[in-house]
């Protein structure tokens, strides 16, 4: 799956079907500003990955696990961001965050698999 930059992600309430299924989704919402664009035309080139651009937000949104490397967004953003800084960046996320190392933060959407990462880190 390509990535893919939509105008909007939400539906209306009325056209929302309801399943009993578990997501396996996963992302961040961030403020809009320098860091997070950066952030978000790097996420946006990596498969799976859907960028959303709201007036003062961006949403990236995955499916399994997405990983965020801080020395590929340091690159893109001309200046080093560390994991903790990408954390205060991020407003919100949804999922399971997990900082691997200095260079590496993994949004986990399938609790089995951050569970099994976890059991064995």
């Amino acid at each position: 799956m390509s990535a893919k930059v939509s105008d909007n992600i939400f539906q209306a309430f009325k056209d929302l079907e309801f399943k009993n299924t578990v997501s396996h989704q996963c992302g961040v919402t961030m403020n809009d500003s320098v860091e997070a664009r950066a952030i978000a035309e790097l996420m946006a080139t990596k498969p799976g990955i859907r960028v959303t651009y709201m007036p003062a937000m961006i949403r990236i949104d995955g499916e399994g696990k997405i990983e965020f490397k801080m020395d590929e967004i340091s690159e893109s953003l001309g200046r080093e961001i560390t994991a903790q800084t990408f954390e205060i960046s991020t407003s919100t996320h949804y999922g399971r965050m997990v900082t691997i190392d200095e260079n590496t933060v993994v949004l986990f959407g399938n609790m089995d698999e951050v569970m099994a990462f976890v059991a064995y880190a």
